[in-house]
């Protein structure tokens, strides 16, 4: 998976792949701004927790090519009156797409940060280790290659990431980088929050579920094949199980986090403002009347707002 998605020289994000209209797949900040309006609240709302501290910063991770630091940026939230952006993304070539007012980065920053880590998407993008119950045993699967393609090996026992009795025929993803990741990013905040947006389960119920409901592939905005099939031309995405990272995070869906954070007041205000400029139909209106397209898929339980939004607090 790491060397499918990210590998120098033919990896996914590496020769193309990419969200958006254009690219292989729609996330919530491809939707349209109001997300990042929405986000840009929430980031004002820690910075008046901390006690508006000069030199909030910002870091995005997994920033692909800015869509999200533009909608925060163009909201102007207060934090970044004399607070700063920082853009992480490993792909050079989303990086240069990067818009002004941000510093991108190819790794999070040393720290200390006083500030927020953001994280939309990226820990599903994260490679994991794949478990298969055989004989009331769980084994390490691995990958192999044979006549010029990739195969599955059943190689030796191994321990599951949380307490459960394996069941023939089972599979479980075990997700160390995505627990490790949420590790680092929390020991670089000295205070303030790390939040993620992704679609999440939990060990037992990849258990009990299909392979094929919690692992997925994407291109073109059409669902792929196997995940062995055509490494590098297609996305990898995993369902995030919560119980594999770090405790202490509060959680709630995607829809009940953007309500929480004022998004239907922004869709009163676009509603107020198109009210106003209709007559004139110029860009500000027509940006106006689209909050509420917007919102409804962002708050949509049956899609983006189903996912599971996870924010943990850092301080001292």
């Amino acid at each position: 998976m790491e060397a499918c998605l990210y590998g120098p020289i033919d990896g996914f994000y590496t020769t193309g792949g990419s969200a958006g209209r254009r690219g292989d797949f729609i996330t919530s900040p491809e939707v349209g701004p109001l997300f990042g309006a929405v986000l840009a609240r929430w980031m004002d709302s820690v910075w008046e927790s901390l006690g508006r501290p000069h030199g909030f910063t910002v870091v995005e991770a997994g920033a692909g090519s800015g869509t999200l630091a533009r909608s925060v940026l163009a909201a102007a939230p207060q934090c970044l009156t004399h607070g700063r952006y920082l853009a992480v993304e490993r792909s050079e070539r989303l990086r240069s797409d990067h818009p002004d007012g941000v510093e991108p980065l190819v790794d999070l920053p040393a720290g200390p940060v006083t500030g927020v880590v953001l994280a939309n998407e990226l820990l599903d993008n994260l490679a994991f280790s794949l478990l298969h119950g055989v004989d009331d045993t769980w084994h390490q699967v691995r990958v192999g290659a044979d006549q010029g393609g990739l195969v599955e090996v059943t190689a030796e026992p191994c321990d599951p990431p949380v307490p459960l009795e394996p069941v023939d025929g089972a599979r479980i993803a075990v997700q160390t980088e995505a627990s490790q990741w949420v590790s680092r990013a929390l020991s670089i905040l000295e205070a303030g929050s790390l939040l993620a947006f992704d679609y999440c389960t939990t060990t037992a119920e990849m258990a009990s579920q299909s392979p094929g409901e919690w692992l997925r592939t994407y291109a073109g905005h059409e669902r792929g094949g196997n995940p062995l099939d055509a490494p590098g031309r297609q996305d990898i995405t995993v369902d995030v199980a919560i119980d594999q990272l770090p405790t202490g995070a509060s959680t709630m869906s995607q829809a009940d986090f953007l309500t929480h954070h004022g998004i239907r007041d922004l869709v009163d205000a676009g509603r107020l403002a198109w009210s106003e400029r209709a007559g004139i139909g110029d860009l500000e209106a027509i940006r106006a009347r689209s909050r509420t397209i917007e919102a409804a898929a962002l708050v949509d339980l049956d899609g983006l707002g189903g996912f599971t939004a996870l924010e943990w607090v850092a301080g001292p």
